[in-house]
């Protein structure tokens, strides 16, 4: 191997094996009365990687820790190795992880390990990164305004209630009905004094 076979930033060690599948997925659709298929190309699948290796007593510790922390934080990860020459192949995530251990030899475990291509993750989302400053600005000064309104509706929250004006004349009203109440005595005494019929 011309290439150390890189995980991220680990190198995976002790390969006795590696092998790379690449295939296309297609679809059949069958023509009633035809002999043959149509096929239709689906695009490539994503290709897979399958290491196997093997480990010695004194290797065991420090491969399970990383390789079973690398395969549990199921992220992306870049990968180099000489069997992907060629390809696009650039992230990686552990499919599978398979760890062997065997009477016949105490001291050794072998692994195997299943990697599946996987697009590059997406850009940091920056919602606000491709609005023109001077749009934000608008916004902040629109904010501003609807906040002033809202200022202004407060306040009229404590102007007195015009719409019945008897409100604010308090007791008063009553004595002025009270008062024209009395006005009809008053225009039966008139007549009487008068005399008219």
């Amino acid at each position: 191997m011309n290439t150390k076979p890189m995980l991220g930033d680990w190198e995976v060690p002790r390969i006795q094996k590696m092998r790379s599948e690449e295939r296309r997925r297609i679809a059949e659709l069958p023509i009633p009365g035809k002999a043959g298929s149509l096929l239709q190309d689906l695009n490539s699948a994503p290709t897979a990687v399958e290491i196997h290796g093997s480990l010695y007593a004194d290797e065991r510790s420090e491969f399970l820790t990383s390789v079973r922390e690398k395969f549990r934080a199921g992220e992306p990860l870049t990968f180099v190795a000489d069997i992907t020459e060629a390809t696009d192949v650039q992230y990686v995530m552990i499919e599978s992880l398979l760890v062997e251990e065997s009477s016949r030899r105490p001291d050794q475990i072998d692994y195997f390990l299943k990697l599946r291509e996987s697009p590059p993750p997406p850009p940091p989302n920056d919602l606000l990164g491709g609005i023109d400053d001077g749009l934000l600005g608008l916004a902040e000064d629109f904010v501003d305004g609807v906040t002033d309104v809202l200022d202004a509706i407060d306040a009229l929250a404590n102007v007195p209630d015009f719409s019945d004006p008897s409100a604010l004349l308090g007791g008063t009203l009553d004595d002025v009905s009270s008062a024209v109440g009395q006005l009809d005595d008053i225009g039966g005494l008139i007549d009487d004094l008068f005399g008219s019929d």
